[in-house]
């Protein structure tokens, strides 16, 4: 979500329908929703396929591998894991890094990882969840960027010419003429 989107208030007319979009719209882009849905999704058919059967008249065709039990352990921590990014945005990296190994495990343990099906789906969702950055509001200045306060000169002083760092006030022009005693003895690697 946009920090700087404008905050939805509810009008006198509005549908229910259009207040139940507004609120989910605003729930979900708090949190990395697209990777906990990605995730819980690929866990469905990593836990399913081993214990699935498929009757065609008399005939009876089961895809019950001998990791069954492993692979419902996968599926379940998967579709775990994607409630828990939904729920608990704090564990991002631990819950991506998680679900990108057991959708690799999944591979050997579950039938090709749900057929290709639950590991594509798995590994998307743990890097969106790897991906996503909490937003900032737009009244925060991010950390190391030149106060505008100063004034331009000030400005274009610590960032050079069209956005070019400069260089800083303890180096020298002549920083980069020898490496073994530029600016007091500090090495260079330019």
């Amino acid at each position: 979500m946009n920090p700087q989107a404008p905050v939805y208030v509810r009008a006198e007319d509005d549908a229910w329908l259009t207040v139940v979009y507004y609120h989910f719209h605003a729930w979900s882009g708090r949190r990395p929703f697209w990777a906990g849905l990605f995730t819980l999704l690929g866990g469905f058919p990593i836990a399913y396929f081993p214990y699935a059967d498929l009757r065609l008249g008399n005939v009876s065709l089961a895809m019950a591998t001998t990791g069954g039990a492993g692979a419902l352990i996968i599926g379940v921590l998967l579709i775990t894991l994607g409630l828990a990014l939904w729920f608990q945005q704090t564990i991002r990296v631990f819950a991506g890094v998680a679900s990108i190994l057991l959708a690799l495990v999944s591979l050997p343990v579950s039938n090709l990882g749900g057929f290709g099906m639950g590991f594509i789906l798995s590994l998307i969702g743990g890097a969106l969840a790897l991906s996503w950055a909490p937003g900032q509001p737009a009244d925060e200045e991010p950390a190391g960027q030149p106060q505008a306060a100063a004034g331009p000169a000030k400005a274009e002083a610590v960032m050079g010419v069209q956005g070019i760092p400069a260089p800083r006030e303890t180096e020298t022009a002549h920083a980069t003429e020898t490496t073994a005693h530029a600016d007091g003895g500090r090495n260079s690697a330019g």
